[in-house]
């Protein structure tokens, strides 16, 4: 993994979000609950790998990546929003190709570096527009036994 300089600051709070719950605690100019913030471990660019799943189907669907303000904006708005890290700019799934991802819940792993978020896909979840980013792409592998 290559390491991306960190992202641009960006605004904490968006308007008409909801908020987390009353009297939660926030870590200066974070907008996530000091809770949450503190529990993530970021690579050197400050993000978190985010593995996107169908909720009624556990279909692994993408991995994308999440700063602070990403995962904000998708616990808040209902939307998935990425950091990307080639455009150095946020993206919500959908806005240019309708594919939108509705999402569902939002869990951290036991390490606390990677995120896994529930969506409802609407359309192709691969910007090749393929259902999935993992679609026709399988490696030729020895399986191990069952047991």
């Amino acid at each position: 993994m290559s390491e991306q300089p960190a992202p641009s600051p960006a605004p904490a709070s968006l308007a008409g979000a909801p908020s987390f719950g009353a009297g939660e605690s926030r870590l200066p100019g974070n907008p996530l609950p000091a809770e949450i913030a503190s529990a993530l471990k970021r690579d050197g660019a400050g993000l978190v790998a985010a593995i996107v799943q169908q909720f009624d189907t556990n279909e692994v669907l993408m991995l994308g990546w999440m700063d602070d303000e990403a995962l904000y904006r998708t616990m808040t708005t209902g939307r998935v929003t990425f950091y990307s890290r080639s455009r150095q700019e946020y993206w919500r799934k959908g806005d240019t190709s309708g594919h939108v991802q509705w999402v569902k819940s939002v869990a951290l792993d036991c390490d606390g570096d990677a995120l896994l978020v529930r969506v409802d896909q609407v359309g192709a979840a691969c910007h090749t527009g393929t259902r999935t980013c993992f679609d026709g792409r399988a490696l030729d592998v020895v399986a191990g036994p069952a047991n």
